[in-house]
């Protein structure tokens, strides 16, 4: 299966955990339809870890859980289809999910059948519970292989969470999106980290092979399966808006996947608008997909720029610290001297004001946490 550009969709994993159910996506799906999500471009509804019987069949088939899935899988999928969306499943490269249900080590070829019987567009294929005599890439093979004799095109999301040096051949196995990193959890710290430990592998990133810096926490506010807490605490919502603000941006210009964790229905009006940022969206979703060029990087604080096949480029600064602090932006270490003549012009995505004209290198105070992201073109002086 071939794909120009990053997946988008949403999963169920971050705020129910192993519990989805027939119900919840479905009206998953319908809220993506009426607010907007699908025609922001997310497009997938993918179930998660759970939504399985404990053990096969006789015939060694993975079995619905009847209670959550009253209707069967098929079922569902055709709903998630007759709304313009994609549905996505859940299994594991090993013996047992993580959450101790059946994994597909040694029946990847029988699962890839079952999939595609029930009109699955998606398969997030997880790491759990493998075994120590197995070989992680010689299995994601293995899956990759199924997929591709199952009759039906299948998006592969590989989820190996890093291990064994995934960009160095997720690409040549047939995948067409590789976890990258541990799983997220909702708080700052959890996704700068993540951020951060993906700076030297931007280059990893592009068609059709997709990194994914994990499910998007944006909007959880502290609930569900990853959040905070669960205990009814009050919790800062404004500076978390701002730490959700730069997580999407750096996910979306980092050429991450864009899958939301959220609970979508119960979003809130301003984190709706961040996630459907069109310009944002632009960005992860540009038809070059290039992957970002490093300008500057000292600590926490960095910048980049990525190339957008409209003969602009997209300029971000980051302060992953805990204190505001200057982030300076060179022109001439991005290949733009002063002796070019050449100003940037720069429109601010965030606040979409204008910013004004540049040369030479432009320095900015960026809040603790805080980003700026600006879409930048060429002015000849």
């Amino acid at each position: 299966m071939y794909t120009k550009t990053p997946p988008m969709g949403w999963n169920s994993w971050n705020t129910f955990g192993p519990q989805p159910t027939d119900s919840l996506v479905r009206e998953t799906a319908d809220a993506m339809v009426s607010l907007g999500y699908l025609d922001a471009g997310y497009d997938y509804v993918i179930i998660d870890d759970g939504w399985m019987l404990p053990d096969r069949d006789e015939n060694g088939l993975f079995v619905a859980d009847p209670e959550k899935f009253p209707y069967g899988i098929r079922a569902l999928a055709d709903y998630v289809h007759s709304k313009g969306l994609k549905f996505g499943i859940y299994s594991c490269a090993g013996t047992r999910t993580c959450a101790r249900y059946p994994g597909s080590f040694d029946h990847d070829f029988s699962d890839a059948r079952q999939f595609a019987q029930w009109h699955v567009d998606y398969l997030k294929y997880d790491f759990c519970n493998f075994p120590s005599t197995a070989n992680c890439r010689q299995r994601y093979q293995t899956m990759s292989m199924a997929l591709r004799a199952c009759g039906r095109d299948i998006y592969f999301a590989a989820c190996n969470w890093g291990l064994h040096s995934p960009e160095l051949w997720m690409r040549s196995a047939g995948v067409n999106s590789y976890r990258s990193t541990g799983d997220i959890m909702d708080n700052f710290t959890s996704a700068a980290t993540i951020a951060q430990s993906q700076l030297d592998l931007l280059h990893c990133s592009a068609a059709p092979c997709f990194n994914d810096m994990d499910m998007l926490t944006v909007g959880m506010f502290g609930k569900g399966h990853v959040g905070l807490n669960d205990s009814g605490e009050s919790v800062d919502v404004a500076r978390l808006e701002q730490e959700y603000v730069t997580q999407f941006a750096l996910w979306a210009c980092m050429g991450s996947a864009l899958i939301i964790g959220a609970d979508i229905r119960a979003m809130s009006p301003s984190m709706r608008s961040l996630l459907q940022n069109k310009e944002l969206i632009a960005i992860n979703q540009d038809e070059e997909c290039r992957s970002p060029y490093m300008v500057s990087r000292e600590g926490a604080r960095f910048c980049f720029l990525k190339h957008l096949s409209d003969h602009t480029v997209a300029l971000v600064y980051a302060n992953l610290s805990d204190e505001q602090d200057e982030v300076d932006c060179i022109f001439a270490d991005f290949g733009l001297p002063y002796t070019s003549g050449i100003k940037l012009k720069l429109h601010d995505i965030l606040s979409g004001e204008e910013a004004g004209m540049f040369t030479d290198h432009c320095p900015l105070e960026i809040p603790a946490h805080g980003c700026r992201v600006f879409k930048a073109s060429f002015v000849t002086a």
